[in-house]
């Protein structure tokens, strides 16, 4: 009788492990890396409530391949260091099927060329150096957020509508704010061979932790420049906004571009101490466009949160579609089988039809601007009027980029 119940007991174990098994197999495994704590942390709590409503939506439709999907989460703080070790601990730990996620440009910079060495694919929603789609680019890695390069191409092209000459900047000083103003006087000389640029050590590279933005403030008013390019983002720019507000930066005749400054948790925060009559870009704007998935995303982001979906929340939110619909493509979740239907992979997100291009694997997406106003339906400033860039007038073509994947499209 021993004997019977020691071979039962053995038996049901067996099953019971291999239950569990089977049930670990069909798990399919996100894992996510965002700034989630600190002054920009904003930006990865926004990312997460994305994610996390994708994958509820996506759970409840039956999952991906008839396979329940789960989220983890893990903090970067913005540093690369910390950054890859996250992701290790995703792809070797946690045992993920896919990577989304990243912040800032220089920790994805760093970050991506270890990328190929784990075999893990990774879709970019947020940083914006093309040099992950370009020269450091990889088999791994997509990027479905507009870049830099897109973003600063509509910048110049507005920019050389407002007839401003002389131009000088303020941006973060990292990898961000040079590239950001390089691409911009590149572009707008393009357009307007009479622009002028202040020279490197006239313009404005603060500190990624710099709270007091007054010195630069007043380095900028005393330039006098025509037009003034500004790179920052999140909580330094809304510091810059409240401090340059009081010392009446705003009151002067140039004009002003916020390359980031549509970021709803730039917008949120400012509320009315936004001034009205600034131009502003965004990777997401919720207002933009007016198709049926997105005003579904907006307004179940909106009864969920309480909130409008900034454009990280977007970028994760739609990160984990692209994913959903390579696997179905791919009949499969197997990473090179990821990779492979990735590339060249077109599908609608709420801010309209992007494509994954096979040479570069950046996204071709529109990129969104507007004039910064007061609206009494909105806790925020909105952008009346919107200007829309289309992606394929703003994307670098591929020969361009100094990514050596090979494919053209």
């Amino acid at each position: 009788m021993k004997k019977r119940a020691l071979s039962i007991m053995i038996a049901l174990a067996f099953v019971l492990v291999s239950f569990v098994g089977v049930h670990a197999a069909s798990t399919v495994k996100i894992g996510f890396t965002y700034i989630m704590s600190g002054p920009f942390s904003a930006y990865g709590q926004f990312a997460r409530q994305g994610a996390e409503m994708a994958i509820e939506e996506i759970n409840a439709a039956g999952g991906i391949n008839g396979q329940q999907v789960e989220g983890f989460f893990e903090d970067s703080t913005g540093k690369a260091d910390v950054a890859l070790r996250a992701i290790r601990k995703h792809v070797y730990q946690n045992k993920v099927d896919i990577l989304i996620g990243l912040d800032s440009s220089g920790v994805a910079k760093t970050v991506v060329p270890s990328i190929e060495q784990m075999k893990t694919p990774l879709i970019i929603t947020h940083a914006a150096t093309p040099d992950v789609t370009g020269s450091v680019c990889n088999k791994y890695t997509f990027r479905i957020s507009l870049n830099l390069a897109q973003n600063v191409k509509a910048a110049s092209l507005l920019a050389n509508e407002t007839g401003a000459k002389k131009w000088t900047t303020v941006g973060p000083d990292y990898s961000f704010g040079h590239q950001s103003w390089e691409y911009f006087e590149k572009y707008l000389k393009q357009l307007n061979p009479q622009a002028t640029f202040l020279p490197k050590d006239q313009v404005v590279f603060s500190p990624f932790k710099t709270t007091d933005f007054s010195s630069y403030i007043t380095k900028v008013m005393n330039s006098k420049p025509d037009g003034v390019f500004i790179s920052l983002w999140g909580g330094n720019l809304i510091d810059f906004v409240r401090q340059a507000s009081s010392m009446g930066f705003f009151k002067q005749k140039y004009e002003v571009l916020f390359s980031l400054g549509a970021a709803t948790e730039v917008l949120t925060a400012l509320g009315d101490k936004m001034p009205e009559g600034l131009w502003v870009g965004t990777r997401y704007w919720f207002l933009a466009n007016n198709s049926a998935l997105n005003k579904k995303f907006v307004a179940a982001y909106f009864k969920k949160y309480g909130a409008y979906p900034s454009y990280n929340a977007h970028g994760a939110y739609s990160a984990v579609y692209a994913y959903k619909a390579a696997a179905e493509k791919a009949g499969s979740t197997d990473k090179m089988a990821i990779v492979n239907a990735l590339e060249g992979l077109t599908i609608e997100i709420p801010t309209g039809v992007i494509t994954f291009r096979k040479g570069d694997h950046q996204a071709v997406t529109d990129a969104h601007w507007g004039k910064t106003a007061a609206d009494p339906n909105y806790p925020l400033r909105i952008l009346k009027p919107i200007k829309i860039f289309k992606g394929k007038n703003v994307t670098p073509a591929i020969s361009e980029t100094g990514c050596s994947l090979g494919a053209a499209m």
